[in-house]
């Protein structure tokens, strides 16, 4: 079985500079959702998927399972997206970043690119069947991490969600999607039992959980494009360009980090 995880960040009609290329349109949104609930898919937490494909209990996998996920945790999520999942009977998977919490007070860590969701907002959403899960606290580019500076990355975001949210937090997503061997590692040491890398390709049983491909939704994605991909139709040609500029970047920051390893012991 091949399962479609689809990547969202914000869902605003005026999406500011920074997020605008990863932004899509309320209508358009609700036009992909109505499309998924026409043709029968089954939207799964992500957390359900994990428990249900990868053999670690719940109930059988649906016929046309598809996971929707949102990244970084933006206010727009709350406005915008939760009224359309609520409608259709939608759960949905937000991976939030703590330090970017709109109400985050003395924990604030990094650079939010636009409004970001309160806590209330967040234990509001789980309310409504939203699974909360992790996306790091300040949102670094994990890979590039000393292992110290990973670690607390990592656990204070668990902590704090499980903390403000008031429920366990099992799986989470990478910054940008990149990861290492290393990363993944610590991942499991903080205690996730799933996580998302963005690799544009369907999920199966034969991935590695610790990096589960998902399918990018962005403004330039088209209702063609998005229907071909969630039916799973030329995924790999519809996301060529993606595939190349991933590969590439993926061989400069392996060899970014060790320049810095190799500095660091001179």
């Amino acid at each position: 079985m091949r399962v479609p995880i689809l990547m969202y960040h914000s869902v605003t009609d005026r999406p500011n500079s920074a997020t605008r290329p990863l932004a899509v349109r309320p209508s358009v949104f609700e036009s992909q959702m109505t499309y998924l609930k026409d043709r029968g898919f089954t939207a799964l937490t992500l957390g359900d998927l994990v428990a249900t494909l990868y053999g670690t209990g719940g109930a059988p996998v649906p016929d046309r399972p598809v996971v929707i996920t949102f990244d970084d945790g933006y206010a727009d999520f709350h406005g915008e997206a939760l009224p359309v999942l609520e409608r259709l009977d939608f759960p949905a998977t937000v991976f939030l970043t703590s330090g970017w919490v709109s109400d985050a007070g003395r924990d604030a860590a990094g650079r939010p690119l636009d409004k970001m969701l309160s806590w209330s907002q967040a234990r509001e959403a789980v309310s409504c069947g939203v699974e909360i899960a992790g996306h790091s606290h300040s949102h670094p580019q994990l890979d590039q991490l000393p292992d110290a500076a990973l670690r607390q990355e990592l656990r204070r975001n668990k902590a704090l969600l499980e903390d403000k949210v008031g429920r366990p937090v099992a799986t989470m997503a990478y910054p940008y999607g990149y990861s290492s061997a290393r990363v993944r590692k610590e991942v499991r040491k903080a205690g996730y039992w799933a996580a998302c890398a963005v690799a544009n390709a369907l999920a199966g049983d034969d991935d590695d959980v610790m990096a589960l491909p998902r399918l990018t939704v962005s403004r330039s994605t088209t209702m063609n494009r998005f229907r071909r991909a969630v039916e799973g139709r030329g995924v790999p040609i519809i996301y060529l360009k993606e595939h190349a500029l991933t590969k590439g970047y993926a061989m400069v920051r392996r060899t970014r980090y060790g320049l810095r390893q190799v500095v660091g012991r001179e």
